[in-house]
């Protein structure tokens, strides 16, 4: 069972399905079925793709550690209250 890489047509999110059979894949985020398939980062490696991934996984967390310090604050805030 294939593990491939999809970047959806409709809202750019990237992803890897397990491709089983005639299921279709589709989104996580939207549910559409306009994707396009990528090369998989397993097939190809250079320092500009390992770059690109590192930027990615930079991008997303720190949007996770921005989400964490308004919670954070939030919360303190509303505690002392």
């Amino acid at each position: 069972m294939p593990l491939y890489d999809f970047k959806c047509l409709e809202c750019g999110e990237q992803f890897e399905a397990l491709v089983r059979g005639a299921n279709p894949v589709v989104c996580p985020e939207c549910q559409s079925q306009k994707l396009e398939q990528l090369l998989s980062m397993f097939s190809v490696s250079s320092a500009s793709t390992r770059q690109a991934s590192l930027k990615g996984a930079r991008l997303k967390n720190s949007k996770v550690q921005r989400d964490k310090a308004i919670a954070d604050h939030e919360e303190i805030h509303h505690h002392r209250d």
